[in-house]
């Protein structure tokens, strides 16, 4: 019995014994995987009518949240139109109008608009719509797209005819939802997915108009993810097979499409590697010779094998080697050093390099859209905790930054004067500095007295950037802090930072969140009354875990699609994500791995308790996480809590929780909660599904 004497869901047992390695677990709760009962769909209604019940008296504040919210987007924004092949592409907003608008201009901006897609047109009669990649063939006549009407990301490819708006009958489903276009215009590759363990595990080569489709390399290691994509000089195509540490790419000249794809450099366990493509020579980034932070290489276009490698950019120990955006005359070189994120600028003909400037302490910094070759520009994204969104042209040899766009905060009374961003260092348990940015508002401010919401991820090696969100501002001007906890598990500090968060390191993740508290109420940004916590997907992990291990640290959880049965779903090999993440989380097949994957599955390690308030949300469709974890979480913490705190779960039914924060109607409730970042797919490959939240 709970708040007002409403009385709580009571979700059936049914007796469920797993053994492994002579270890027995009970899951009485285990029934809640059948999607397709009618009980369980009955179920997670009644958990949704619960938890609106339970926040009824609150209804006023939630309408006033999302309004407030609402009221910041601009609604007939534009994103900064790009140049590619001689065309301008950009993607605009209508008002009152969910979906955007794909459009182009030939040669320049002030041509008609051609528009490619208008989603919200597309979207009618579909609960859940959404866009995947769009792909224009060279000669700029063909469109391939993608959609997705499930939330599964199973999407179907479309090829329109761009010249008589003509969508063609045939299309392809169960992809992964991009294309790569040979330079015949007519011969596309895309990657088809496993229904059932949505893997990444073929290439297929299809002809237009042909009706084949025709196999061209399967990935028969069930630990390997497939993508596909054209080299940025657009001579070759590229396969790429990779697991969490190895890779093995193929590759093969894009004007002769019905060639075999040739190994680049055969799988090594251990041996991680990406490509590009300039003139006569491939650059490699590759961690190989124990270059933990990775270095870049170079060799010949037709030799390209590891012995054939040679260093162009030698490994350094304190600086993490990211990323690199190739140019005709430069390479733009992303690194970070000392968890800061920066941009080295290398001349082609003289190979002397420059680092672009960032003023602030805490900020986000990404390269963007740089399509075209011959250019000197070199464009990127740029916020700060207090500085909205920004897309910056780089002058590349005369060194000047241009604005092109600062995103706009509606309401009329955001000022970045208004707050203050800073980054400070914690002091873990065993040693080590862990990194949190902050903000606040500046005037809403007293030392030990105002409530602080601390987010954290710590997987994959994803690092979570200081950047804006507008969101945000709705718990700032409530004098919330905010506080980012760059814990191991992300590469915040390089590859070491990772490595050490990750399978049997696993628990530093969880010890480095929890110091991270600790230090904040210690230092005075914070009291023990009034420090909340908030992660999603494997954040939800982190959550669920350290409720388990410091329950009375926290006053309230958000835990957004928690992944919090580890063990069950690891050993489950037909669900997503499993196999392909072994190298991650380990392999429970293994008992050491099984024992001490146990040791922290937050839904095996719950237990008699104080436990905090916890607010879950999940999507029935969720393709990562399976509605079911949470689902079974839900019910099992109220069983062991010894506290009247509340325990409340949020099913999306329609769609997964990527459904676009536009949708105002349909989907208000706490969806602005959750704001999806698009993830380069070089970059973030091998990461699955990553939520930032507010």
């Amino acid at each position: 019995m709970k708040k007002n004497k409403i009385v709580e869901p009571k979700a059936k047992k049914i007796e469920k014994v797993l053994k492994m390695h002579e270890h027995e677990r009970i899951d009485e709760f285990y029934w809640l995987n059948e999607r397709d009962n009618p009980e369980v769909i009955e179920y997670l209604e009644e958990e949704n009518n619960y938890r609106d019940s339970y926040m009824k008296d609150y209804k006023g504040l939630e309408n006033e949240l999302f309004e407030e919210i609402k009221s910041r987007i601009k609604e007939d924004d534009s994103s900064v139109p790009y140049l590619e092949n001689g065309y301008y592409y950009y993607t605009r907003y209508e008002k009152g109008k969910q979906y955007p608008i794909y459009c182009r201009k030939k040669d320049n901006l002030e041509n008609a608009e051609e528009i490619l897609i208008d989603a919200n047109k597309m979207s009618e009669g579909h609960e859940y719509f959404r866009i995947g990649g769009i792909d224009i063939s060279p000669d700029n006549k063909i469109m391939a797209y993608s959609v997705d009407t499930v939330s599964r990301r199973l999407y179907t490819i479309h090829f329109k005819n761009l010249e008589t708006g003509i969508t063609s009958r045939q299309s392809i489903s169960n992809t992964s939802g991009g294309v790569s276009w040979a330079n015949d215009n007519k011969t596309v590759f895309y990657n088809q997915k496993n229904v059932n363990t949505l893997r990444t595990e073929k290439v297929i080569r299809y002809v237009l108009g042909s009706g084949n489709n025709e196999e061209v390399f399967f990935e028969s290691d069930d630990e390997f993810n497939l993508y596909s994509y054209k080299t940025k000089s657009g001579k070759y195509i590229i396969i790429s097979s990779g697991k969490t540490i190895s890779d093995e790419i193929r590759f093969i000249n894009a004007d002769r499409p019905n060639q075999e794809f040739k190994i680049f450099q055969k799988r090594i366990d251990g041996l991680e590697y990406s490509v590009d493509h300039l003139d006569d020579k491939w650059y490699i980034r590759t961690n190989i010779n124990n270059s933990q932070n990775f270095k870049l290489m170079v060799c010949d276009e037709n030799k390209t094998s590891s012995e054939n490698w040679k260093d162009f950019i030698k490994h350094r120990e304190n600086v993490l080697l990211e990323n690199i955006e190739v140019f005709n005359e430069f390479f733009v070189v992303t690194e970070r050093e000392n968890g800061q994120r920066r941009f080295n600028v290398i001349s082609k003909k003289d190979g002397k390099s420059h680092y672009i400037d960032f003023e602030e302490d805490a900020f986000s910094a990404y390269s963007s859209v740089n399509a075209e070759m011959n250019s000197v520009k070199f464009r990127y994204g740029y916020s700060s905790m207090t500085t909205p969104n920004s897309t910056i042209e780089y002058d590349l040899v005369s060194r000047k930054k241009t604005i092109l766009k600062e995103s706009e905060v509606l309401g009329g009374d955001f000022d970045k004067k208004n707050y203050e961003s800073k980054l400070i260092w914690a002091d873990a348990r065993d040693g080590k500095k862990v990194a949190i940015s902050m903000v606040y508002r500046k005037d809403m401010y007293e030392p030990g007295k105002n409530p602080l919401l601390l987010y954290g991820y710590g997987s994959y090696g994803s690092t979570n950037s200081a950047g804006f969100s507008s969101v945000r501002l709705s718990l700032l001007d409530r004098g919330f802090v905010y506080a980012i906890a760059h814990i191991r598990g992300s590469q915040y500090l390089g590859r070491e930072w990772y490595d050490d968060g990750k399978m049997f390191k696993k628990k530093n993740t969880f010890y480095d969140f929890i110091d991270s508290g600790k230090f904040l109420i210690k230092e005075g940004y914070s009291n023990d009354e009034k420090l909340f916590a908030m992660g999603g997907s494997a954040g939800g992990l982190l959550m669920g875990a350290v409720v388990n291990m410091e329950p009375k640290l926290f006053r309230g959880i958000v835990a957004g699609v928690p992944f919090v049965d580890v063990i069950t779903t690891m050993l489950d090999e037909d669900i997503p994500l499993t196999t392909f993440e072994y190298d991650e989380w380990g392999n429970p097949n293994n008992k050491d791995s099984y024992d001490y994957m146990l040791s922290y599955s937050p839904y095996d390690q719950v237990e008699e308790k104080e436990y905090p308030a916890i607010f879950i949300t999940t999507g029935y469709h969720d393709s990562q996480v399976q509605y079911f974890e949470p689902a079974k979480y839900v019910p099992k913490l109220r069983e062991y809590s010894t506290s009247d705190n509340p325990i409340l779960l949020k099913m999306n039914l329609i769609g997964g929780q990527i459904t676009h924060y536009r949708n105002i109607q349909k989907f208000n409730d706490n969806e602005f909660f959750f704001d999806y970042l698009k993830k380069d797919i070089k970059e973030k490959r091998k990461m699955g599904h990553i939520t930032t939240l507010v």
